[in-house]
């Protein structure tokens, strides 16, 4: 099975998140299939990127997306964020 999750990257008490697509199989931070953006969730500096049409074609292909992937998807896809 494929999924659509965050990958944990940055300091300790600084931490950023990077949207990839992997098998669930996989480690949290283990070895990705591709790169669709990142997400910081620090209130002071929040910021959303992600390439809705790679998620698209993954989403087509059978992968699932994590709920918290989910929430920043519809937010890009509605364009209440950059």
């Amino acid at each position: 099975m494929v999924k659509i999750r965050l990958k944990q990257t940055g300091k300790k008490n600084d931490r950023k998140y990077r949207i990839v697509v992997t098998d669930a199989r996989n480690k949290r931070d283990g070895k990705v299939l591709e790169n669709l953006g990142h997400y910081n969730p620090r209130p002071d500096k929040s910021k959303f990127e992600l390439d809705t049409a790679a998620a698209e074609k993954w989403i087509k292909n059978g992968a699932i997306m994590t709920e918290r992937v989910a929430k920043i998807y519809n937010l890009v896809k509605n364009g209440k964020v950059e």
